[in-house]
């Protein structure tokens, strides 16, 4: 599993950085969204959260909508409740369709009990205070509604995580080189039920396993490149490690015929 160390910890959290370089647009995000394209099975995530949430009646709420890939689905599926997008990134909500507002989710500018359905899609892990956030999104959902939640498993991308560790050995003149930094180390699928259950009493996983398989070097340099942002907490020089990483995966790929990365992501469906 990727290194999950206090000051790792403190990068992925920093709000600066997050607002910053990290998102301050969606260049890095959808990066690591389009590696999905390449996965057997295929999942339409955001048909799935829809769906999860064809039962919710009264507003929905997407906390770190992000680049609105969510929230245009949602839309889209069901025009008839209203779906509200909240970001930490004025960046972020740039390109993404109103009604968006800047929002922190340990501090929503909502009513109590005003929404029957939450989301909160791969962002917890960016959240200094996980259980204070997790509060402030029972808060906001009605007694009869739930709230979606993904993130991914601990062993997540993991044929990733050797590359990266091959490259940045071949780079610094060693034979393994520092481990790379793990957005979704500190609320995993394994560890995000614990969290959640402090508020609601019925968490269902749904498990969403797949293979990758890429023939192209570059959607895996793509998504090693887009951790630039934390380029410091690495260890070894990384755009050097990202150009190695693009030359050993081109030497494989050409070798084998593919690269095939497990991943291994869910969602978590919350009810009181």
């Amino acid at each position: 599993m990727p290194e999950h160390s206090t000051a790792h910890d403190a990068a992925v959290t920093d709000r600066d950085r997050l607002v910053g370089s990290a998102y301050g647009s969606d260049r890095d995000l959808a990066a690591r969204q389009a590696l999905y394209r390449w996965q057997t099975p295929p999942y339409d995530l955001p048909g799935l959260v829809a769906e999860q949430l064809r039962e919710v009646r009264g507003r929905v709420v997407d906390v770190g909508c992000g680049n609105g890939m969510f929230l245009r689905r949602l839309r889209q599926d069901r025009p008839e409740p209203t779906v509200l997008g909240l970001d930490l990134s004025h960046g972020m909500l740039a390109g993404v369709p109103g009604p968006v507002a800047v929002a922190d989710v340990t501090r929503l500018p909502l009513a109590t009990a005003s929404v029957g359905g939450a989301m909160a899609l791969h962002m917890l892990y960016h959240v200094p205070d996980i259980p204070g956030a997790v509060r402030e999104l029972a808060r906001v959902v009605a007694d009869d509604g739930l709230l979606l939640v993904s993130t991914n498993g601990e062993r997540d991308k993991a044929e990733l995580d050797e590359l990266w560790r091959r490259a940045a050995g071949d780079v610094l003149g060693v034979e393994h080189g520092p481990v790379r930094l793990s957005l979704t180390a500190r609320f995993t699928l394994e560890t995000a039920p614990a969290f959640l259950g402090e508020e609601f009493g019925r968490v269902q996983t749904i498990e969403l396993p797949g293979t990758i398989t890429l023939r192209d070097p570059e959607p895996a340099v793509a998504h090693l490149a887009s951790h630039r942002a934390w380029a410091d907490q690495y260890g070894v020089p990384f755009e050097a490690t990202v150009e190695r990483a693009r030359v050993l995966l081109t030497e494989h790929i050409a070798r084998t015929g593919a690269f095939e990365i497990n991943s291994r992501a869910g969602i978590l469906v919350c009810r009181r």
